[in-house]
């Protein structure tokens, strides 16, 4: 029987990357996904491929996720997946000392804000059967610092604690909800995009991202949704406000990579 057999999910931020991969590996374990994204038309698209449902949200939103409510006031699993960096339209300064406030409180409210309100909007929708999965995006930069990219590095760290909050609001309501955090490295999804260009020097750009990474690449979509899978599912039972690396290694010590002849 397919690991996720009558499971009603819902993954935001599915139009593109490791949302659309959670989405499709959902399907394939016989789930009905609500695929949700800004991008009204990739979620269609996304949502025609897996025999889904389609709906537009933007996470920061609180009347989009009202709206969601009145669609589908139950489910299994939510997906926290949408996020940006605060490099997706063009680079800018977002060290501590040059960012603006604007673009630190951008990113913090979709990728904070919106993991919010999707936690809030789960254990809502959860409650009546008193059970399901939540699984919140956070990432490696919510376990270090990231000079260069400081909103985004706060953001995430924020949604790891966070996890663990509802993690464990859930439990002392008694309810069998489990909260659990993925913190992907480098996946190579279009959020790197901007950061890689399309020069002939991109190769080079690629190596030189995963250079400090012990297994030497990119992450894949597919792995992270792999993850994903697991803790949607009634195998990861006694798992709530843990917290999953999927980063080729690179936490695994202060200076880990391998050593080249």
């Amino acid at each position: 029987m397919p690991r996720l057999n009558t499971k009603t999910c819902i993954v935001t931020g599915a139009g593109r990357g490791i949302g659309t991969a959670i989405a499709r590996a959902f399907a394939r374990e016989g789930a009905t996904v609500m695929v949700t994204d800004k991008d009204a038309d990739s979620a269609a698209d996304v949502a025609r491929e897996v025999g889904g449902q389609a709906l537009r949200l933007d996470v920061s939103s609180e009347k989009d996720w009202e709206a969601l409510a009145e669609v589908w006031p139950e489910c299994d699993v939510v997906v926290n997946n949408a996020g940006i960096t605060g490099f997706d339209e063009a680079m800018r300064a977002h060290d501590p000392e040059t960012a603006s406030l604007e673009d630190w409180r951008a990113v913090h409210a979709v990728n904070l804000d919106g993991t919010f309100l999707g936690c809030r909007y789960a254990i809502r929708a959860m409650r009546p059967r008193g059970a399901g999965s939540i699984i919140n995006i956070s990432s490696r930069s919510g376990l270090v610092g990231i000079p260069a990219a400081a909103a985004y590095a706060s953001s995430k760290a924020a949604v790891r604690n966070h996890t663990k909050s509802v993690a464990l609001y859930c439990a002392e309501q008694g309810l069998n909800i489990r909260c659990n955090s993925i913190h992907p490295a480098a996946v190579l999804t279009p959020m790197w995009e901007p950061m890689l260009g399309t020069g002939p020097d991109r190769a080079a750009r690629m190596a030189a991202l995963v250079a400090d990474t012990p297994l030497r690449r990119f992450g894949e979509p597919d792995e992270v949704a792999a993850l994903a899978v697991m803790l949607a599912s009634d195998e990861a039972a006694y798992m709530t406000g843990a917290e999953l690396n999927i980063d080729g290694g690179l936490l695994a010590g202060s200076a880990a990579a391998p050593k080249t002849d």
